[in-house]
């Protein structure tokens, strides 16, 4: 049963006490860098596109500003910061979640198997097993390969293996390289204050909906159990207990609940002006952004290129604490291309401009072209806008 809320907030104040809470309005967190913008929003997703740079990079990028790329993969998988695990889809989580993520491996494990399906599930598992304890952590290309020779998409019974044992929480992934997952042992990889699965699903969920209640500042039910693909009759089951309060929200048209901290002190201080990932925690919700911003938006990159409107990769524009634009970027040697880029108001050239220019710095290019735009006059407004900076 839902509770009576006894607070009320403008569709302002939602707005506001999302952005804070994602990181984007008041100052930036520098001492804790990559580090503590992952603990803060509790998840960052990984995606193989890489345009300006990788999802996972553009997500300190956008709130801390140009932080050295190297420096955010060294913060990501050193000294047992983190893992990576199935939240709102692969993400890389901090390590202090590994109990509450229990519930998950024990869903999975109770299942049998994943959507591959072992052909002698004891021996290979074992097989891997024994590899990882005899010669530490492994790449699946390192333990016999990830294919088995035949279609891209089919994997070997290796990789099905240890894909498996992930899943199930048998091995952890703490590092990438080279784009690639590596193994290890769950007993190298965590901490061994946090290496159990005490936690019945109950706790792991009600901390899961709490920690989705403060990296969101406010949410719908639904808003919340997206953030770590929760099912919607969990959410329910736990609310009561997570200490998130109901409120209600001037134009949202479901119940919602918010941070209690978050509406502590009304949300003040600097916007932050940036590109933002498709795949950033403030916007992959895509209901959620257009109830919050007003603003629809689309990943077009699976789209056929004939059909997009926005472009391959598309980055919306944060500045001044909405969302006015669109820019589709590439890079050409030491020049960064805006292929397509629209802007909501004439008032979002200067800001794009900006963005497009910390953009093209941060990742070693010395110069900025606007190819198409979604008019002549937008185009020659964020040309000029460029010039003057």
């Amino acid at each position: 049963m839902t509770l009576a809320a006894s607070v009320s907030l403008s569709a302002d104040d939602a707005r506001r006490i999302a952005l804070r809470a994602q990181g984007f309005l008041g100052a930036p967190d520098r001492r804790g860098g990559v580090r503590g913008v992952l603990r803060h929003l509790g998840a960052v997703q990984l995606d193989t596109i890489s345009v300006l740079a990788r999802s996972h990079e553009l997500i300190p990028y956008a709130r801390l500003g140009a932080v050295g790329r190297p420096a955010v993969e060294s913060a990501y998988w050193s000294d047992r910061h983190a893992f990576e695990y199935w939240s709102h889809a692969a993400c890389i989580l901090p390590i202090e979640e590994w109990p509450h993520f229990a519930f998950r491996r024990r869903a999975r494990r109770a299942r049998g198997h994943r959507w591959h399906v072992l052909q002698d599930k004891e021996r290979s598992t074992q097989a891997v097993l024994d590899r990882l304890k005899a010669d530490g952590p492994l790449t699946s290309t390192e333990l016999g390969g990830a294919k088995n020779g035949g279609e891209w998409f089919e994997w070997s019974e290796t990789k099905i293996a240890v894909e498996w044992l992930l899943d199930t929480g048998e091995v952890v992934c703490a590092e990438r390289r080279g784009w690639k997952r590596v193994y290890d042992l769950p007993e190298r990889a965590v901490p061994d204050a946090l290496l159990h699965d005490d936690l019945d699903d109950r706790e792991c969920l009600r901390r899961l909906v709490a920690l989705a209640g403060q990296s969101l500042g406010v949410g719908t039910r639904a808003d919340i159990a997206d953030y770590h693909r929760l099912k919607g009759e969990q959410v329910d089951a736990v609310i009561a207990d997570s200490g998130l309060v109901p409120v209600e929200v001037e134009g949202w048209s479901k119940p919602a609940w918010a941070d209690p901290a978050a509406l502590a002190t009304a949300p003040r201080g600097r916007h932050r002006t940036t590109l933002l990932s498709p795949f950033d925690s403030l916007v992959w919700d895509r209901p959620r952004t257009e109830r919050i911003f007003g603003f629809t938006h689309r990943l077009e990159a699976y789209v056929p290129k004939p059909k997009r409107i926005h472009g391959y990769f598309a980055m919306p524009l944060l500045a001044g604490g909405r969302l006015q634009g669109r820019v589709d970027p590439a890079r050409e040697g030491t020049t960064l291309v805006a292929r397509q880029l629209s802007l909501t108001t004439p008032k979002a050239a200067r800001p794009m401009a900006e963005a497009l220019r910390e953009a093209a710095g941060w990742v070693g290019c010395d110069a900025v072209r606007v190819e198409r735009a979604g008019s002549p006059e937008q185009a020659a407004a964020v040309t000029a806008e460029l010039a003057a900076l």
